[in-house]
């Protein structure tokens, strides 16, 4: 192990493995010079790589740039180092949030509360900012769901983790692969095989995530590609031409059964006449038709909000 390796192992100890993240382990740690306790995310790199590849370089300096935003999570550093093999491992370091939005709804199911309305706007309203931001800079999230929300209980701040697979779509690296997104949260265009894809991706998912505050529960819980199409098809209709153009040219486009669509006020009770508006904006088919992020944010459903604090 070189010697900034150790000194980067040094400076941290370590309190407990928080998770295994896509591409690697991520742990609690102390910062032993001020106390401070962060998240360490240890990535592998290819295993043919010699020093750090110009695309993490890249990954990194973007993360950077992106984590200006307060409802982004902070990267603070990057170490390098190499693991007993003497393989080069980057060693992420971010600030440490308390608890991830798949566990806060997880609370309210099980005591059988709903989420106030006052607070899924809140979080909402600060998912769509961290989104405009990271749209705005040329950046799609492609996996954005309440995994990767990290929150804070105290404030209530909502940060965007996990942009570890974003890549900047005003340079399209290569057609992107499939197996990156959670089903519950993927947009039909992904689902049915468009290789290039626009922010709207990620307003699919933002559209899910809210559906999924107000109810407790996955807004389309498919445990399969094609039952995934099947939920969502049930609920906004069988899409055709007239709906939505070039959709039966899309590479996995099956003759499917045909549902018309019923209204979204039947899976998501509980939702205002502003909040139904907003949510049926996000779930077009159509996904140049689906409203924006920073769109979003200027909705009335947004209108009682205070956002001075957000």
């Amino acid at each position: 192990m070189d010697e900034k390796a150790k000194s980067a192992m040094e400076a941290f100890e370590k309190l407990e493995k928080v998770g295994e993240g896509t591409y690697g382990k991520v742990y609690r740690a102390r910062e032993k010079a001020t106390g401070k306790i962060v998240a360490l995310k240890k990535t592998r790199l290819h295993e043919d790589e010699e020093g750090v590849p110009p695309t993490t370089l890249r990954e990194v300096s973007l993360l950077r740039m992106l984590s200006r935003d307060p409802h982004v999570v902070r990267l603070m550093d990057v170490k390098q180092g190499q693991n007993k093999e003497g393989k080069t491992v980057l060693y992420l370091v971010f600030e440490y949030m308390d608890t991830d939005l798949k566990k806060y709804i997880r609370s309210f199911r099980q005591t059988g509360d709903h989420i106030p309305p006052k607070i899924v706007k809140s979080l909402m309203y600060q998912l769509c900012k961290g989104v405009a931001f990271c749209h705005g800079h040329g950046v799609l999230h492609r996996d954005l769901k309440p995994h990767n929300l990290l929150m804070d209980r105290k404030t209530m701040m909502l940060k965007i983790a996990d942009l570890g697979l974003a890549r900047a779509f005003t340079v399209p690296i290569k057609k992107y692969t499939h197996e990156i997104l959670t089903l519950w949260y993927r947009a039909p265009e992904v689902l049915l095989g468009a290789t290039h894809y626009s922010p709207a991706v990620d307003m699919w998912s933002v559209a899910c995530i809210f559906a999924e505050l107000v109810t407790n529960q996955a807004l389309f819980p498919g445990d399969s590609e094609l039952q995934q199409l099947l939920h969502i098809f049930r609920l906004l209709g069988t899409p055709n031409e007239e709906v939505w153009p070039g959709v039966s040219k899309l590479v996995n486009w099956h003759e499917y059964p045909q549902w018309s669509p019923k209204p979204l006020s039947s899976a998501v009770p509980g939702l205002d006449e502003d909040g139904l508006n907003l949510l049926s904006e996000m779930l077009q088919y159509e996904p140049s038709k689906r409203i924006s992020a920073k769109k979003a944010m200027e909705h009335p459903y947004f209108d009682d909000l205070d956002k001075s604090l957000l």
